[in-house]
């Protein structure tokens, strides 16, 4: 069954909001023509291999007083905030970020999932872990139209269709091409960036940010650092991802993205900029670490210039 969200995002040309997003989702429901007379269809019904999951638009029925987005980051390593996170009604996290092992430090509940096309197919090999103790959680997809197709191309939408035979119960949801573009033309607002003029992509953490302000009255980010963290000279360093404590600096992946022109990059600091913004407006809290937004100036009317 496909999904209607509507998504209200503020589009910080000055103080006020201004511009809302109404993001669709698809929901991948079991074969078309199975009886069954619940949402999901019997736990471990594999369908025919030349089955297709129908899909429809319905509103998303999510709403959190109290939400905790757990990013990624290696600044979560110690920091033991995994009670604290737990504590909130609902919690977000990203792509295949773990809580196995790391309960302590970003808590071991999961209440809603955003995921990139890049990651699923580690979100397959690590399914016992990310999606069977994930009870009752939501999974949002999203991808380049030519990863979603429909007609037997498109590689998310073929590996969601098998996510689907080996784990029916799921509650699996992919963005529509055209709430993509939505979504383009929301950080063109922001930025005054083109996104693909600036061979820019996106990140899980646009995407996630957002749809937590439709879904969430208050967002405490965990692991999230200022726009200009990365620009101190003595910033703590710390792996770009908790679970990879040999994987590449953080702010050397921020950098080197924010900077790169040739090929496609993904803007870090640009988008943090936006989300300090935001949290002018929105009830957004940042944890781990503890920052708020810097006062605006005359000299600044919309936040400072965007890298």
């Amino acid at each position: 069954v496909g999904i209607v969200v509507c998504l209200v995002v503020v589009c910080c040309f000055s103080k006020t909001l201004r511009y809302t997003l109404r993001a669709r989702y698809y929901f991948l429901k079991g074969c078309q023509g199975t009886p069954s007379k619940s949402l999901y269809l019997p736990q471990g019904l594999l369908y025919p291999s030349n089955c297709e999951m129908p899909m429809s638009l319905q509103p998303l029925k999510m709403h959190c007083r109290s939400c905790a987005l757990v990013t990624s980051s290696g600044h979560l390593l110690g920091s033991r905030q995994g009670d604290r996170i737990d504590q909130s009604e609902c919690v977000i996290r990203m792509n295949d970020a773990p809580t196995r092992g790391y309960g302590k430090d970003v808590g071991n509940k999961t209440s809603l999932r955003v995921i990139a096309h890049s990651s699923i197919q580690r979100i397959l090999r690590n399914r016992n872990e990310l999606l069977n103790m994930s009870h009752g959680a939501v999974f949002i997809f999203w991808g380049p139209s030519s990863y979603m197709r429909r007609d037997g191309k498109g590689l998310v939408y073929n590996n969601l269709q098998l996510m689907n035979q080996i784990l029916p119960q799921l509650k699996v949801y992919m963005i529509s091409r055209h709430k993509m573009l939505q979504f383009d033309d929301l950080f063109k607002r922001e930025t005054g960036k083109d996104r693909k003029i600036s061979n820019t992509w996106l990140s899980t953490g646009w995407f996630t940010m957002t749809i937590a302000l439709e879904l969430c009255d208050r967002i405490n980010v965990y692991g999230m650092v200022p726009p200009d963290f990365c620009r101190d000279p003595n910033h703590l360093s710390v792996p770009y991802h908790y679970y990879e404590p040999l994987g590449p600096d953080e702010c050397t992946m921020y950098l080197s993205h924010e900077r790169g022109r040739k090929g496609s990059h993904h803007r870090f600091i640009t988008e943090k900029r936006v989300f300090e913004n935001w949290a002018r407006t929105f009830d957004i809290r940042f944890f781990q670490p503890d920052w708020e937004p810097e006062p605006l100036t005359a000299t600044q009317p919309g936040g400072k210039p965007l890298a």
